[in-house]
């Protein structure tokens, strides 16, 4: 009997192979002329497969607690030997984060491809999905309309973000008329607008370094740059959820020196000195942060209590996040109540989901990867489980 394998993104490739593995016929299907492009995208900048902590610490970054058995039954370890295993070697940087040694994703997606074709899996590229004909899932392909009759499927095609690189989101329709419980899509890991004033100009491409992002009670320390735009990087990726759901944003520009201390830089006699010139050698704050300063807090605060206030808690007035078509991920999808435990549809017996088609967010780091991973070996391990015991 044939399973059917709908997205070539890790998750897929993932699935398709546990439901090959178990001696089935697998048919994977994807739009694009070629697997995993986002995949690929992802390792241009060095593929961060996982972070390399235990599971518990691993599972704690997923809010949405539903997925947390996936990424503790297929976590960091397994993630670290299914690399190993396609003969990868890898390494664990001093932050945690795990690499391939050469840092690209080419070689491990063809070391991957090269394992799938071994096995047996067929795969078709530039096979668009376009819903049901009858009980058979049918196909757009470049040889015309193509259905497709399989005992079960594994849906992995992606979220919303970037896509131009395969992730529409288009099966969201499909769904939806099959009554799946969906979640909005939203985006997540992206970067926030902020309408800067024409003095803030030569700041722009340039990091902010050595701060702490305040949001609500979490303070993280991070780095992230200014854009033309706005706010763009890892810190500001990191807390980009709460951020989109209404937290407000402030900055501890000094998060190495106690509100204590800074008062009594402040206070010292200046003289002649103009605040602004004090202020600089008083703090030693780097032209990024002095030029925030001005940007959200003119007139500055004379009381040296007040001004050092305003140096470990300074607003910042974001704006709205940036288009989901740019984000590095979404959030939203399909919900954790319209699936079972092995990620089947419950309205939809026999199709299972996997990816960021569900309804979960993580930040980056080898987060986004590992659940993908870890619901495509979930999904598949259902589907391949499902076909043998209808055989």
């Amino acid at each position: 009997m044939t399973a059917l394998v709908i997205g070539a993104g890790p998750a897929g490739l993932m699935a398709a192979e546990q439901i090959a593995r178990a001696g089935h016929k697998v048919i994977l299907a994807d739009a694009m002329p070629t697997p995993a492009r986002k995949f690929l995208m992802a390792g241009k900048s060095g593929l961060n497969l996982t972070k390399d902590e235990p599971p518990e610490a691993l599972a704690a970054q997923y809010p949405e607690t539903w997925i947390h058995p996936y990424v503790t039954a297929f976590g960091s370890a397994q993630m670290q030997d299914f690399a190993r295993d396609l003969g990868i070697d890898i390494f664990t940087g001093s932050s945690g984060r795990v690499f391939p040694t050469g840092m690209k994703a080419s070689p491990f997606l063809r070391a991957w491809l090269s394992r799938l074709d071994a096995l047996g899996v067929q795969r078709h590229t530039r096979w668009h999905w376009t819903g049901w004909e009858g009980r058979a899932f049918l196909f757009d392909t470049p040889e015309g309309p193509q259905p497709v009759d399989a005992k079960v499927c594994v849906l992995a095609l992606g979220g919303a973000s970037w896509p131009r690189l395969g992730s529409t989101g288009h099966w969201a329709g499909l769904l939806a008329i099959k009554d799946i419980d969906l979640a909005p899509f939203r985006p997540a890991n992206m970067g926030f607008h902020v309408a800067w004033s024409p003095h803030m100009q030569p700041h722009f491409g340039k990091p902010l370094k050595s701060i702490a992002f305040l949001v609500g009670a979490q303070s993280l320390r991070a780095e992230c740059i200014l854009s033309a735009r706005g706010f763009e990087g890892g810190g500001i990726y990191e807390i980009s959820s709460k951020l989109r759901n209404g937290y407000p944003l402030a900055l501890n520009l000094l998060p190495d020196t106690d509100i204590a201390t800074l008062t009594d830089r402040l206070a010292r006699p200046r003289g002649k000195e103009s605040l602004s010139n004090h202020l600089r050698k008083a703090t030693r704050l780097d032209p990024v942060k002095l030029a925030l300063l001005n940007e959200w807090a003119r007139p500055l605060p004379q009381d040296p209590e007040a001004l050092a206030a305003l140096l470990k808690h300074l607003p910042v007035p974001l704006g709205a996040p940036f288009p989901i078509e740019e984000a590095i991920s979404t959030a939203g999808g399909i919900s954790a109540r319209a699936l079972t435990s092995d990620l089947e549809l419950r309205a939809l017996p026999g199709i299972f989901a996997a990816g960021e088609m569900l309804d979960w967010e993580a930040p980056t780091g080898g987060y986004l990867l590992t659940a993908c991973f870890a619901t495509g070996f979930a999904a598949g391990r259902a589907a391949a489980e499902r076909l043998s015991s209808s055989v």
